[in-house]
């Protein structure tokens, strides 16, 4: 197992507290020692829930490890039956209890409850915590709804011609990058378009829903990484279609409510008259017209990375100059969206490795998880938070969607709004030494008079432009992207260039140090200096 300061994923057991979490009724007896009770914090610090999660853990110490820890075990399963009286629970280890090699399955079946129980086997050492959340739903659907299954090969019975069509929307977890938010706009596109639904889960449903997942006509697939093969097998076994398209953005939602239209039987057409969006006037808007061509790398969980890309590209104008995920399982729709954008795909979870292919790409925005936003910081780049994982401010208490055409414009808002104040960051800097814009001028519809005496107008200090985009970016002296390391035969930068790229605007800052890398190149030049940043500026400006 790799050790490491931060990590993408946790450990599977976590990825099962978020589903258990997730659904009432429920209770997770988990076979671990007392320093793996962390992953409380989890919920109730970063998602600030008002309860704590429904695990029961036995907190085996090391004293226990001489006795019998099973005995632990069962003791802990009968006592959280009886307290919190669960419709189901789940059983299983962290990872430190793996290697005591108890058996929380054969253990708790020794026990004979009147509840179902369903045991999880989620390999600590490797496997993580997405896996671990799409395997623990994957055995409650087919443990609880399984029992509710037709026969083999049974086909499903013809809609009456009255009927409303239905579908269930699978996905959402506890400590989901705006799953809350996503379900419930999701929702509401579903009523307008006349499909009941029939089960949410796991969010907020309980064991008693589980049995009701045949009932529906087909099932929307909000989050793949953790609904796809409970999906598929509803589609095995009830003859349930699933949703392909995650409704990420304008495009994505009208493409979403076209496939749900065909999967009703509803005319497409009809499904996206209403669609509204303020995100396609925004990105046309004067004010957005300068955002057209900006470089941006894009980097999280899969899927939400190749939905984030499509939105940056074709209803923002950005281009993509790097796109990677951090999720080995969903390789493949990377690297089919990465050639369709001409960039090299970036598959993996050392975050050492994306901050150099992020440095290597020199883009203009970062959109990225909460590790993405500390690399950025430290490249003086500036960054928008679009997938897990993330930290506490990205679980805000207004309605922030990331799906729909209300997740359109919340997505506008993320990914331009760094952009703009750092535009307004910059003009701050520039007219730092006017009498109107310091810190110690009176208020502006004052004049410049208060309490009778004039304000004179202070200097501005040395190198305001370079301070101000320090500030705003929270970058070293010499970051990552500008050290003066570089490849056999690229020319390197020195110190003297390097402090005078820094007083250009960041957002035209990635075409400066382009163009004069590639003038120096032509000309020959090994080292830039800032002459040569100068000559290049001359040249490029013929």
């Amino acid at each position: 197992m790799k050790l490491t300061v931060w990590t993408y994923e946790g450990p599977p057991h976590v990825g099962a507290m978020r589903i258990a979490t997730a659904m009432k009724d429920v209770h997770y007896i988990l076979h671990a020692p007392q320093g793996d009770t962390y992953a409380d914090l989890l919920f109730t610090m970063i998602e600030r829930r008002k309860t704590r999660p429904p695990v029961t853990y036995t907190t085996f110490q090391a004293r226990d490890l001489g006795s019998d820890t099973a005995e632990l075990f069962k003791t802990a399963c009968k006592d959280a039956v009886e307290r919190f009286k669960p419709q189901a629970i789940l059983v299983g280890a962290s990872c430190t209890a793996e290697l005591i090699q108890d058996d929380p399955a054969g253990l708790s079946k020794a026990l004979n409850l009147d509840i179902p129980v369903v045991p999880l086997e989620l390999p600590s050492y490797q496997r993580k915590e997405n896996w671990g959340a799409a395997e623990t739903f994957y055995q409650m659907v087919r443990v609880i709804a399984g029992a509710h299954a037709p026969e083999a090969g049974a086909e499903r019975p013809e809609r009456a011609a009255d009927h409303q069509p239905s579908c269930n929307i699978l996905g959402g977890t506890a400590l989901g990058f705006r799953h809350r938010d996503d379900v419930i706009e999701v929702r509401r596109l579903l009523d307008a378009l006349g499909v009941a639904v029939n089960v949410i889960a796991p969010w907020e449903a309980s064991p008693a829903d589980l049995t009701r997942l045949g009932d529906a006509d087909f099932n929307v697939v909000l989050y793949p990484e953790i609904a796809e093969p409970a999906a598929r097998w509803l589609e095995k076994t009830f003859k349930q279609p699933r949703t392909k398209t995650v409704p990420v953005g304008v495009g994505a939602t009208r493409d979403f409510l076209r496939e749900v239209a065909e999967l009703a039987g509803m005319d497409p057409d009809k499904a996206v008259e209403t669609a509204e969006s303020r995100l396609p006037w925004y990105a046309r808007s004067v004010d957005s017209n300068y955002l057209t061509g900006k470089r941006v790398f894009v980097f999280g969980e899969a899927n939400r990375a190749v939905a984030i890309a499509r939105v940056a590209k074709e209803e923002l104008g950005f281009e993509v100059v790097g796109l990677g995920c951090y999720n080995r399982e969903f390789a493949r729709d990377i690297r089919e969206a990465a050639a369709k954008y001409g960039v090299e795909p970036l598959i993996s979870d050392d975050y050492l490795e994306v901050e150099e292919k992020i440095a290597e790409s020199q883009p203009e925005m970062v959109l990225g998880t909460q590790m993405e936003r500390h690399i950025a910081k430290r490249l003086g780049i500036p960054c928008a938070v679009i997938s897990a994982p993330v930290h506490v401010q990205d679980f805000p208490a207004r309605f922030s969607p990331q799906m729909g055409f209300e997740g359109a414009n919340v997505l506008f808002d993320t990914l331009v709004h760094p952009l703009m104040m750092g535009l307004e960051e910059h003009l701050l800097g520039m007219f730092r030494g006017d009498f109107e814009f310091n810190d110690e001028a009176s208020p502006s519809h004052y004049g410049h008079v208060s309490g009778g005496a004039s304000h004179p107008a202070p200097q501005a200090p040395e190198g305001a432009v370079e301070t101000q985009i320090k500030v705003l970016a929270g970058a070293p002296e010499a970051p990552v992207a500008a050290q003066s390391i570089a490849a056999e035969g690229e020319p390197v930068w020195d110190q003297s260039a390097e402090k005078e790229l820094k007083k250009i605007p960041f957002f035209v800052r990635g075409k400066a140090r382009r163009n004069t890398e590639a003038y120096a190149k032509e000309s020959g030049v090994a080292t830039i200096t800032v002459e040569t940043l100068y000559d290049a500026k001359a040249h490029f400006g013929k």
